[in-house]
């Protein structure tokens, strides 16, 4: 089918559209990690001074997974709309919701302050922080997916998946300088809210960005085709996706499982182990978790552009298979106390990590069809969440507490890993994915996976029907 949409961008065009996605990312992962860390480090004190320490770090960790439980609802009420109206509208709708919501909790009164009001208030933002970011990450990776060049969609479609590392680097970063500069009472105080107000600034930023993008051509010429069809009306598209993609649905959450629990256990459970269970510093587990953000920044885009080469199955099990593996020697060497060893656990922990979050972008875009592939790949990514990412601190602190051993919490990322193996074993492996093709029968929305593995037998088909083969049915 072809099309002056399917044509791919100019370079400086498609830079444009990944730094909009990249920037953006950046700035809602800057807000949710920003969260993260406060909990484990000064939301206990503030928000819960009634409770035994380590009990008020449990109930801090609650309050961020609230945002978790928002995510599911934000990937279904963006991923139909960003279905029906389009990638870049949504976008920008859910960086304004992310970073208001960011910003008010800089001015929240504590519970010194308001009493109960103040946690209950922190909880309400918090949600408002998952809903939004629910819809973030389906509409970014989608925007560059479906602009970029199909032979190397893998590399393009991985460095809005660095935002991840950008923002977490972004937001120890500064949390890293408050806690070198101010002492515990003033950090305690006030300074807490200076990263939460910064965000006011940075949203400004990344707007202005992501304004001045174009929307998706893929999703331009699928909408065109749907406006010509008048005889039956469009399926909603969440239907649409459970009616014929609920088993890509499956394998998607399948996989976040040991990519989303081993992240948080690496990145915000690591700073209540390591200051509690191995007493290293808080400025040393800041800079830590700060320099192997920088590392897994970098290793990323690489992981993305090997994924085009071998297939996103191949470094997608080898990224969830090391980081099983990983977990032992990783509670080991933070048990040293020394800051180099914690450094190496956390930095490979996070360069095996990798492995699993680059190709997710272009993994997850390749599985479904164009007018339901914003609310399948967030549906995917973001219920899995709730699962996965949302109790995973929670859950480690309290085997923490309950078994004062870091084992039950190596075992735990363990049996995510498995989970994360069989999916990811048992999908079609997806890079020869023409992402033009809209097909909407069970037997079309497949048709870009390879399932012979041959890597071009299913492709001819696929590109048969989307020349315009009788049968074909488009949505």
């Amino acid at each position: 089918m072809a099309s002056a949409a399917s044509a791919p961008p100019t370079p400086g065009k498609l830079k444009r559209i990944v730094a909009a996605s990249l920037i953006g990312t950046t700035i809602e992962w800057y807000d949710f990690f920003l969260y993260g860390s406060a909990a484990a480090l000064v939301f206990n004190k503030l928000f819960f001074p009634d409770s035994d320490p380590l009990v008020g770090t449990l109930l801090s960790f609650l309050t961020y997974a609230v945002g978790f439980a928002a995510r599911p609802l934000g990937a279904l009420v963006f991923g139909h709309y960003g279905d029906r109206l389009g990638r870049k509208k949504l976008l920008v709708l859910s960086l304004l919701m992310m970073g208001g919501a960011t910003f008010a909790i800089g001015l929240l009164p504590t519970h010194a302050t308001i009493g109960t009001a103040a946690p209950v208030l922190l909880t309400v933002l918090r949600l408002v922080q998952g809903f939004a970011l629910g819809g973030e990450w389906g509409g970014a990776v989608l925007l560059v997916s479906e602009h970029g060049d199909a032979r190397r969609r893998g590399f393009w479609a991985s460095w809005p998946q660095t935002g991840a590392p950008a923002g977490q680097l972004l937001a120890t970063g500064v949390l890293s300088l408050l806690t070198a500069v101010l002492s515990d009472s003033a950090f305690n105080s006030w300074g807490w809210r200076i990263p939460f107000l910064l965000s006011g600034v940075l949203v400004m930023v990344g707007l202005w960005i992501r304004l001045s993008v174009d929307e998706s051509p893929v999703f331009k010429q699928a909408l065109a085709q749907a406006e010509t069809r008048t005889a039956k009306a469009e399926p909603l598209p969440i239907v649409a996706v459970l009616r014929h993609h609920w088993r890509d649905v499956l394998i998607a959450m399948g996989a976040r499982m040991a990519e989303n629990i081993s992240y948080y256990v690496i990145t915000a459970f690591i700073l209540v182990y390591a200051t509690t269970a191995a007493d290293v510093s808080k400025q040393s587990a800041l800079n830590t978790v700060l320099i192997a953000s920088a590392v897994h920044f970098a290793v990323i885009p690489a992981w993305g552009a090997l994924s085009d080469r071998i297939g996103r199955r191949p470094v997608y099990l080898l990224g969830a298979a090391g980081v099983g593996l990983w977990m032992f020697p990783f509670f080991m060497l933070i048990d040293t106390g020394d800051f180099g060893s914690l450094l190496l656990a956390v930095t490979v922990g996070l360069v095996l990590h990798g492995a699993m979050y680059a190709p997710q972008a272009a993994f997850f875009s390749e599985m479904f069809a164009t007018r339901m592939r914003y609310s399948g790949a967030s549906i995917g990514a973001q219920f899995a969440s709730v699962a996965a990412g949302a109790p995973a601190p929670l859950i480690a602190t309290a085997l923490l507490d309950k078994y004062d051993s870091s084992a039950p919490i190596s075992l735990y990322v363990i049996a995510a890993v498995v989970l994360t193996l069989i999916a990811v074993g048992v999908a079609k492996e997806t890079r020869h994915r023409d992402l033009n093709e809209v097909m909407s029968s069970p037997t079309d929305a497949g048709a870009g996976a390879d399932r012979d593995g041959d890597g071009d037998g299913d492709m001819k088909e696929a590109e048969g029907r989307a020349s315009g083969a009788p049968g074909a049915r488009t949505l």
